[in-house]
């Protein structure tokens, strides 16, 4: 079993930025695909950035250029750089992670509770 606990969020103005965390424990944390998903009041829940166990990235076109996603795995943590934020941006973060097969992931996917990033213009 795997435990997720986001932190980092707030309220910013556009072309700020924040750093948010995911600090994971349970077994084998490296072994995981881990990454961001957003999801604003009344849309659905959109991939933002993920990050393999060999430490291959994917990213969102939306936010290529100005999100970084990292991990440690001393830490059993991952992060996520948000630089020059925007409105759109406005959304509740969470951090999850799953085993990846391609495009697909397999089994459990465990999520964390959320952190509110708020982007005002």
């Amino acid at each position: 079993q795997v435990q997720l606990v986001e932190s980092g969020g707030g309220l910013v103005q556009a072309g700020e930025s924040l750093r948010l965390s995911c600090a994971a424990s349970g077994s084998n944390i490296p072994a995981y695909t881990m990454g961001w998903y957003h999801q604003a009041p009344g849309k659905q829940r959109e991939l933002v950035a993920s990050i393999a166990p060999n430490s291959v990235t994917e990213y969102a076109d939306s936010v290529k250029g100005r999100f970084s996603i990292s991990r440690n795995n001393a830490k059993n943590t991952v992060y996520l750089q948000m630089n020059s934020l925007k409105p759109e941006d406005t959304a509740v973060y969470y951090c999850y992670a799953g085993i990846r097969r391609g495009t697909l992931y397999w089994g459990t996917v465990y999520w964390g509770q959320g952190t509110q990033v708020t982007v005002s213009s």
